[in-house]
């Protein structure tokens, strides 16, 4: 049994390392819950850890979570493949648009196997060196270069070629908000790029396209249904904020359940529209 002393020394030092253990634990599994659930099974297990041995806490820590996330991985792997429908990771909302994983890049590490989605993550987001993304994940240096650069072939197209100045994504997702709700097809269709696409994640828990719309086209007949049925089911705006990095905001939908929408900008155009609605990952947001 832990006394009271021992659990307030392991606090002591876990806490500070808690919010940098949640951004490798989430952006290694695309879930707020998961990433917490993973978070508070190492601080359980640095409770039981002889920690006068450990020398680095944080390089102890870390490795902990990523060896954890490793092995939900395993099983995530397989609950992605039944899934209903598109799959996007939780919505995580902020103020500003400082995020070093933006929601397509997010997306991309999907299609990584386990250990290549830790090798760049950890090398290339998180800039430890070869020599200690081996020791997280139990591989030489070498094959962690090579894991490294298989990845980052697969997730190029997806990072950012340059980021939206702040106040004008915030601009864009006003207007593509009021075109969407008072269907001004016109204003819609202005704002977005010819090779727009538009993902829904529903979950199969609420009502959403169960296939992304590929194409300007598309994305306008999809969006005229939606303007159609909003008429009638108005949603109420909760804020603006970045959505994993990207402009967008958070709704209250008639269904009495919150809802968020990305968008991913390019040469001031939309080129990704990415709506949340399975209310199993908005929970946190309440």
């Amino acid at each position: 049994m832990t006394t009271e002393p021992a659990y307030a020394g392991a606090a002591a030092q876990f806490e500070p390392l808690r919010s940098k253990l949640m951004r490798v634990a989430y952006r290694m599994l695309g879930s707020v819950a998961d990433a917490e659930d993973v978070v508070q099974e190492a601080f359980i297990r640095w409770m039981r850890t002889e920690r006068a041995e450990v020398r680095q806490p944080e390089a102890f820590l870390r490795r902990t979570v990523t060896r954890l996330c490793l092995d939900q991985l395993k099983s995530a792997r397989h609950q992605r493949e039944t899934y209903v429908g598109p799959w996007l990771p939780e919505p995580v909302v902020e103020e500003d648009e400082a995020e070093d994983v933006t929601l397509p890049l997010m997306m991309a590490l999907e299609r990584l196997s386990p250990l290549e989605r830790a090798a760049f993550l950890l090398h290339d987001v998180f800039g430890l060196q070869f020599e200690e993304v081996a020791a997280e994940i139990e591989r030489d240096p070498g094959a962690c270069r090579q894991l490294a650069a298989r990845a980052r072939e697969h997730v190029r197209e997806a990072r950012p070629r340059f980021k939206v100045e702040k106040q004008r994504g915030l601009e864009i997702a006003e207007a593509f908000f009021d075109a969407s709700r008072s269907g001004d097809m016109k204003a819609l269709g202005a704002m977005l790029s010819a090779d727009v696409t538009a993902h829904a994640d529903g979950g199969g828990k609420r009502p959403a396209a169960t296939e992304p719309a590929l194409g300007f086209e598309a994305v306008m007949t999809q969006y005229a249904v939606v303007a159609a049925w909003l008429k009638d089911n108005r949603s109420e705006l909760v804020r603006y904020g970045f959505i994993n990095g990207l402009p967008g905001f958070v709704t209250l939908e008639v269904d009495g359940e919150l809802q968020t929408t990305a968008l991913d900008v390019e040469d001031g155009k939309i080129t990704a529209i990415y709506v949340m609605r399975n209310p199993d990952k908005l929970r946190h947001l309440h």
